[in-house]
């Protein structure tokens, strides 16, 4: 069978489109790694090729975003949901660690992805606030913009252990332009952050956060792993924490595979680590690095979400755009028809096109074009054109 492929244009939300040589290159590794006579998901994850493979990808991914030495790598099994948990329990622990006594789990809700953040932490009886809800700020009782920070900044109240937020819903469509400056300039909070559906697409600031959580498949690899970048004082608070203190607030006990500092101290292999996925993530990682890096790759996507964006707005009276344009995401453009009826001929045309993966998440309905990392500028732009060719072909 060839390893050859038509290139395609698939704007699934996760898992997404890769790039065709970093699967290329996986599928021969998988078969033969490094000429050893064994395929990279065979060899021991406590073998010298494994750890390579471990060193490498954090090194490759600190080249990409900077980031400095006052923060550590790991990876860990489990996607999103698994951060949701653990994120929790491990935060409240340093903060008990820290001050001895509990703080207050804080959560920005934006999108479905910080809500269900947020329940996790309420279903841990932990200490969680819901520090605003957007739909309460917006005009239709839905998600599709973030208040203005004057407008929540006094909900901070008492002392938090950490504000959680999710910088990209990618249901919704909605993404943090900037970071809330009333917590990121706040030197007794710990910001927490999601960036699962946009990390590595534009720069950051590692410096800004606590701890950042990012599930590899809608980005940068296959389902089943995902990257954490943390400070290493929340690391040491952790450690620092009495587990009599703990046992007498009740701070639920994080499962041994997910306690972070032992997850660190054995290079993120304390655990059978799926040293395949995380293959792949270092794959993009270095496909990134040899295109340009996020400097590159954050021109591309500036490029390909005007694109569409433009298309779509190109026709108000035949497309509806929810999310407020001060916050529409870069990665997951989502969007209705105003005549519904005709959702099924456009999902139909747009596969004929070989344009596959639109349709819009089953909570919300409608349509959503997720144009991640691995999606080129040919590929939106072809997309855009069939947004405006629908729209003429059928409006009234």
């Amino acid at each position: 069978m060839s390893l050859e492929r038509e290139e395609p244009t698939h704007f699934g939300a996760g898992p997404a489109q890769l790039p065709t040589h970093v699967l290329q290159q996986a599928a021969l590794d998988l078969i033969n790694y490094k000429d050893i006579g064994l395929g990279i998901g065979e060899i021991s994850h406590r073998s010298k090729d494994a750890t390579q493979v471990i060193e490498d990808s954090k090194t490759h991914l600190k080249e990409l975003l900077n980031i400095p030495d006052t923060h550590e790598v790991f990876f860990m099994q489990g996607g999103g949901t698994t951060g949701f948990s653990s994120l929790a329990t491990n935060l409240e622990t340093a903060y008990v660690g820290k001050n001895g006594k509990l703080g207050k789990c804080g959560y920005l809700v934006t999108g479905s992805w910080s809500q269900k953040a947020y329940e996790e932490a309420h279903r841990l009886r932990l200490p969680a606030e819901i520090i605003f809800d957007s739909r309460k700020y917006d005009s239709n009782g839905k998600f599709g913009s973030i208040p203005n920070e004057s407008e929540w900044s006094s909900n901070l109240n008492g002392d938090y252990a950490y504000v959680y937020l999710c910088e990209n819903e990618t249901v919704h469509g909605v993404e943090w332009p900037n970071l809330p400056e009333c917590i990121v300039s706040n030197p007794n909070i710990e910001l927490v952050a999601d960036l699962s559906s946009n990390i590595l697409s534009r720069h950051i600031d590692i410096s800004k956060y606590g701890v950042i959580m990012a599930g590899a498949q809608k980005n940068i690899g296959l389902a089943g792993l995902t990257l954490y970048i943390i400070k290493k004082t929340i690391l040491n608070d952790i450690q620092n924490a009495n587990q009599t203190k703990l046992d007498e607030l009740n701070v639920p006990v994080t499962p041994i595979a997910f306690d972070y500092p032992t997850v660190v101290k054995n290079n993120s292999a304390y655990n059978t680590i799926p040293i395949f996925t995380l293959h792949i993530m270092d794959l993009v990682f270095q496909h990134l690095k040899a295109k340009g890096g996020i400097k590159q790759q954050e021109v591309e996507n500036e490029l390909k979400q005007k694109s569409i964006y433009d298309a779509l707005d190109s026709y108000p009276n035949f497309y509806n755009l929810p999310v407020d344009k001060s916050v529409r995401s870069k990665m997951n453009v989502v969007f209705t028809l105003k005549d519904s009826s005709l959702d099924g001929k456009f999902l139909e045309e747009a596969s004929k096109l070989k344009l596959t993966g639109l349709k819009g998440h089953r909570s919300v309905g409608g349509f959503r074009a997720s144009i991640y990392n691995a999606l080129t500028v040919e590929s939106v732009n072809k997309l855009s054109k069939f947004v405006k060719d629908f729209a003429e072909a059928n409006s009234k």
